[in-house]
């Protein structure tokens, strides 16, 4: 069977960064599962993965712009250093380079890296970690499956490797 859309893909891999960082992998005793073409991964990933079968082997780079992308200078922002006060705030949150979880004005979770701060104000960053960087992943396809109406439907592979509900 061939890696194709909805179908549940187990595999291994090696993320590397351009300047030969290892940001991240999956083994055979913890392989990443997903369900293929409906948006759990990059787009490119997918592109990147169909047709290919169990056994196979892949070793392709994706391109910033079609990765995480470029940083943006307006996802840096200040904002005032009281919203890093409080009983339910760590004393020592406040370290250049911290990631430290925030909400945006709708209430959706995010993610900035503290660039700096002074008295009155907490320069971040909420550009994805991974922004500006080339992409490389190679790996071994595990075993590809057809994914389960339920499956389907809940959006997120059930059974070992995924959700368990």
């Amino acid at each position: 069977m061939q890696v194709d859309k909805n179908k549940v893909v187990s595999l291994t891999y090696t993320l590397t960064l351009q300047n030969g960082e290892v940001a991240d992998t999956a083994t055979e005793q913890s392989p990443f599962v997903f369900i293929h073409g409906i948006g759990q991964t990059l787009p490119h990933f997918d592109t990147n993965l169909a047709g290919l079968k169990a056994g196979d082997t892949f070793n392709f780079d994706i391109e910033a712009e079609h990765a995480y992308g470029l940083s943006n200078e307006e996802y840096k922002v200040a904002v005032p250093r009281e919203v890093f006060s409080g009983p339910e705030v760590p004393a020592d949150i406040l370290q250049i380079g911290n990631m430290v979880p925030m909400q945006d004005n709708h209430g959706n979770p995010m993610n900035g890296v503290i660039l700096g701060f002074n008295d009155t104000e907490v320069q971040l960053d909420f550009n994805h970690p991974l922004a500006d960087q080339k992409l490389n992943f190679q790996g071994q396809i595990i075993a590809v499956r057809e994914a389960s109406a339920e499956e389907q439907d809940h959006g997120h592979v059930h059974g070992e490797g995924g959700h368990h509900h």
